[in-house]
């Protein structure tokens, strides 16, 4: 069983920046695709961004050109730099660890908030 656990969420204003991370136990991290999802209050979760194995990323049309997903396999770590947040961006983040479409783990979940 993979763990994986994330963090730097927070409170930011909008047009501002942060850095979530996620930690993946074990040592099959770089098997897998990995993918970070969103929840925000009274909504479903969508998926925000994924990349595969060696590095190829895709995203939401909302996040384009403002989100980047990477990954470093040698650190079993996955990044989501987000800029230019909008308050529309507030929810809790999760990653998550898929073969295909198939989801084998998740993290805890961090809350980002875009709040003045």
């Amino acid at each position: 069983q993979v763990q994986l656990v994330e963090s730097g969420g927070g409170l930011v204003q909008p047009g501002g920046s942060l850095r979530l991370s996620c930690a993946a136990s074990g040592s099959l991290f770089s098997s897998y695709r990995m993918n970070w999802y969103r929840q925000a209050p009274g909504k479903q979760r969508e998926l925000v961004a994924g990349i595969s194995r060696v590095g190829t990323a895709d995203y939401a049309d909302s996040v384009k050109g403002r989100f980047t997903i990477s990954r470093d396999n040698a650190k079993n770590t996955l990044y989501h730099q987000m800029n230019s947040l909008k308050p529309e961006d507030t929810a809790v983040y999760y990653c998550n660890l898929a073969l295909g479409a198939l989801s084998i783990s998740w993290g805890q979940g961090n809350q980002v908030t875009v709040s003045s």
